[in-house]
């Protein structure tokens, strides 16, 4: 059901790292991460503002940028551990045939711009500047108290390819969810915890979320409150639930250009190599959420193309149960 991982992949990345973004409006969307999400302003420069979560020393998570065209993702990135993995992963890249590109980046160590087979962008670095960890510094806390970058998830129109994919460059799942012998969604991780990159099928290259984990479940509820005070409610999209995979409890905001963030409170352990991924099926309401009702349809759709990527169309196209189709049967029976 799911490809062999390489547990000696030709470079090590550790983790999920920062994600990059176009902004409409770099103030508005400053505010919302600060103000809801709980994030810290590293640094600002000129049409670029950096921040982290409480719990994070690296210079920075989330880069937001302002931007006059498309409001995409520009990249997503990942550590790896040792300066000599980035020349192995540029050796990789170049003889996959795929996109590698050295290039400067403010605030990181030697950066490298490569692109997985579908196109995504991605942004390799095995260093980054450091500042305090604010997560003791309970007198600035804002928002929802967003303590660091967990995951990602995409959309790939061929899960199974693109996990393979991973899997060679040792990404293992914990979880997945599969239609017969059908593989529609692969959880995978490099940290030892259940997730760093989620990949469901749809139309792609595109980015659906990234997520911040929080300490208390009262944060998630927080996040909501604070989401309609500041005039987000309907930004709000999904949630507060409970996944299935994972079994985290989680909320889906919508930023003010659209971009998707969740907020969720942690995971377990995966670290040793006998435990067996998790199936799930596709056609069960629990593989979603464990209680409550589907999310609406837009949150199965929708989702932030990447800069530059062209998007490629899924042999056959998603069938999720939506809100909408289960309010349509719902009224049916009455």
């Amino acid at each position: 059901m799911l490809p062999v991982v390489n547990l000696r992949p030709p470079f090590n990345i550790t983790r999920a790292s920062h994600v990059v973004l176009h902004v409409s409006d770099l103030a508005k969307s400053r505010d919302f991460y600060v103000n809801i999400v709980g994030l810290v302003v590293s640094e600002e420069e000129d049409g670029v503002c950096y921040l982290r979560g409480l719990a994070e020393a690296c210079h920075h998570s989330l880069v937001l940028v302002q931007s006059r065209g498309e409001q995409t993702c520009k990249r997503i990135g990942f550590r790896v551990f040792f300066e000599e993995d980035l020349d192995s992963a540029y050796a990789f890249f170049k003889a996959e045939g795929l996109a590698a590109e050295w290039v400067e980046v403010p605030h990181q160590g030697r950066t490298l711009h490569v692109e997985d087979p579908i196109g995504t962008k991605i942004e390799l670095c095995a260093q980054m500047k450091t500042l305090p960890r604010m997560y003791l510094k309970v007198e600035s806390f804002t928002g929802a108290h967003a303590q660091r970058l967990d995951h990602y998830q995409l959309l790939a129109p061929d899960t199974y390819a693109l996990c393979e994919f991973y899997s060679r460059l040792g990404f293992r799942n914990s979880e997945y969810i599969a239609h017969g012998d059908k593989l529609l969604g692969a959880f995978m991780y490099r940290k030892g915890t259940c997730l760093d990159l989620a990949i469901v099928q749809g139309a792609g290259p595109r980015l659906h979320h990234f997520a911040y984990t929080v300490s208390e479940s009262h944060n998630i509820f927080t996040a909501c409150d604070l989401a309609g005070n500041y005039g987000y409610a309907a930004s709000v999209e999904r949630g507060p639930g409970r996944h299935g995979p994972g079994g985290m409890l989680f909320v889906y905001l919508r930023d003010p250009d659209g971009h998707r963030v969740e907020l969720f409170n942690s995971h377990y352990q995966t670290i040793d190599i006998e435990i067996e991924p998790v199936r799930w099926e596709a056609a069960s309401l629990s593989t979603n959420v464990r209680w409550g009702i589907p999310a609406p349809a837009r949150w199965y759709f929708e989702a932030t193309a990447f800069a530059g990527a062209a998007l490629i169309e899924p042999a056959e196209k998603p069938n999720p149960q939506t809100l909408e189709s289960y309010a349509l049967a719902l009224s049916a029976q009455k």
